[in-house]
């Protein structure tokens, strides 16, 4: 990885940004070596013990979450473009344990800058499904909608008045710092972020 942000003076966000794709980068190597010694306890015979297959499933998930910071919370260029194939592969490898299930029904060229506040957004509305849902990802010309479904929604209303309004209250908790980067992630590329909230459904449109 070489993120990089071409600008005299760099922005806060920026700085975020670029903290996230370091933090991701480091954590690759060694969560690699871990892959590889499983690897060669399977050659060796030695994946009998229960011990193994947990190690391989948390390296799994972990190489799994970090892919998937890696495009939502580091650093990226306007330009750059994402494939739909690494979009496809990202999100099936991070919810393959999740109870909500994402569909991404985005072909053609997409921007890396797309896709980062796309996946901002898919878990701003996978933290409203606390007993899973289903999250469909479409896009029709340059606007993009992301649809979530769920029995049960927990709607935290300061939360989502963020993406829509852009308000920027003082307290956030760490788990919903989503919230409080799609916004400006938005800004960036000069995108407004609209909700719909009905009944047991809510659609988010860039």
């Amino acid at each position: 990885m070489n993120a990089s942000i071409n600008k005299t003076s760099v922005s806060v966000e920026d700085l975020n940004a670029l903290v996230g794709s370091r933090i991701c980068h480091d954590l690759i190597s060694p969560l690699g070596a871990i892959s590889n010694g499983v690897e060669l306890l399977n050659m060796t015979g030695a994946n009998t013990a229960p011990e193994v297959a947990l190690i391989a499933e948390s390296v799994e998930n972990a190489n799994a979450r970090i892919r998937y910071f890696r495009v939502a919370f580091g650093a990226t260029n306007e330009a750059a473009s994402f494939s739909h194939g690494e979009a496809v592969s990202i999100l099936k490898d991070a919810y393959k344990s999740s109870r909500t299930s994402v569909s991404w029904r985005v072909s053609g060229d997409i921007t890396r800058a797309e896709v980062k506040l796309a996946f901002l957004l898919i878990q701003c509305l996978d933290s409203a499904m606390p007993r899973g849902g289903t999250i469909d990802v479409t896009r029709s010309n340059i606007t993009w909608s992301i649809k979530g479904t769920a029995a049960r929604l927990r709607i935290v209303d300061a939360l989502w008045a963020r993406l829509s309004q852009n308000v920027a209250e003082s307290d956030i908790a760490a788990a919903d710092v989503h919230f409080a980067l799609a916004a400006p992630t938005a800004d960036q590329m000069r995108r407004r972020i609209n909700v719909a909230i009905i009944d047991e459904e809510i659609t988010v449109s860039f």
